[in-house]
């Protein structure tokens, strides 16, 4: 392989080698202006797992509240009680948005100020004993944490209480950036680091997987992106319990935190440097929702190999201006997958392959 840029040669020469990189060189890698370099060594990580396949899921996301005790500067979505925007969805509400054609929920939103657990355990167990074919995944760690406190219990506890209404899986959002100075910054009275990977560490010592994410494009310095990712390596290494990274581009929305967003250069870097230096994460997610569908598609030659999917109903993003679709039909999805040159494969949300109406095993084979 041929390089522009000769900074990486030794990053492909590791590589092809399987040897793990280090977060020094990850942080060189955004230095490159090879952009189609760097792409390439992330693309081959890629086919080397999965071929060129690319997966999706038949999902939809229901975000129950936008109520929130919080006050996070960077959020677009949170309300207070009595403004005009404010909602909180009723269990009628909420299972009207289900059907039998979904693989997935995807469960996140506020921290409603008068709800107990037990309203947002009755989601999940609701949910699940309606449409017992459809997997679950709810909570950020933000939303376990809170639960937590409001019980008086430890997170073990509100876990297994989850499992146990039908949870299978934890989404990765509410880890925004691991840096404490952006935390103290932008949303000082959220967990932090050390919180959201003890939730994540303890939901896998229950079996229960999980997925990552990284914030990026705000006010977050190169370096910390790559401490962030090195954090979640470490974890990674540790448990195995990550099913999926997914790099999330900061929307501008509102809050003039910054002007413009992060340009589809620095999100395809990011992609890349991320599959490179993750290289104990089975899947990297081009989350099309923050991407964009051109970005999103692209994304999928510079090492993701997941699309997401059919989301039906994004609030959260499309609250900070996000210019995306609310939601993107399964025909759509596959066409996007296509036109990067990719087979379409659906999954479900712990990432078993959906074939004639029926899942199996994951389609990536461990080393």
């Amino acid at each position: 392989m041929m390089f522009k840029d000769t900074r990486l040669e030794p990053v492909w020469e590791k590589v092809r080698q399987e040897i793990r990189i280090t977060p020094e060189e990850a942080l060189s890698l955004y230095g490159t202006s090879d952009l189609l370099g760097l792409g390439k060594i992330a693309n081959s990580i890629k086919e080397k797992r999965t071929g060129d396949r690319a997966t999706f899921v038949v999902n939809r996301q229901i975000n129950p509240t936008n109520l929130c005790v919080l006050s996070c500067k960077f959020c677009d979505f949170a309300s207070k009680k009595g403004r005009p925007n404010a909602y909180a969805l009723s269990i009628k509400e909420i299972l009207s948005k289900c059907s039998e054609d979904l693989r997935e929920v995807h469960i996140v939103g506020g921290l409603h100020h008068e709800w107990s657990f037990e309203d947002y355990l009755a989601i999940v167990r609701e949910i699940h004993a309606h449409f017992p074919m459809i997997q679950i995944k709810a909570y950020t760690a933000v939303e376990i944490d809170y639960f937590a406190k409001r019980e008086k219990c430890s997170v073990k506890e509100i876990l297994i209480r989850l499992k146990e209404a039908g949870l299978v899986c934890l989404p990765g959002g509410g880890a925004e950036v691991f840096s404490e100075r952006v935390r103290k910054a932008l949303f000082p009275f959220k967990i932090g680091a050390p919180r959201w990977l003890e939730i994540h560490r303890t939901a896998h010592e229950l079996g229960i997987r999980s997925n990552s994410t990284l914030l990026y494009g705000h006010m977050e310095t190169l370096q910390e992106r790559v401490e962030h990712m090195n954090k979640l390596r470490a974890l990674q290494d540790e448990t195995g319990g990550f099913l999926s990274f997914i790099p999330l581009a900061y929307q501008t929305g509102k809050t003039n935190i910054i002007q413009r967003p992060a340009s589809a250069v620095d999100d395809l870097k990011t992609m890349a440097v991320s599959r490179i230096f993750l290289d104990n994460f089975d899947h990297i997610k081009s989350y099309w929702v923050t991407l964009g569908e051109e970005t999103a598609s692209l994304a999928l030659a510079f090492g993701a190999d997941d699309l997401d999917g059919t989301v039906m109903e994004e609030r959260i993003m499309h609250a900070a201006d996000a210019p995306s679709p609310v939601g993107m039909a399964k025909e759509r999805l596959e066409r996007l997958i296509r036109s990067a040159g990719r087979v379409p494969v659906e999954r479900n949300a712990l990432y078993n392959t959906v074939e004639g109406g029926f899942e199996t095993r994951p389609y990536l084979v461990p080393a």
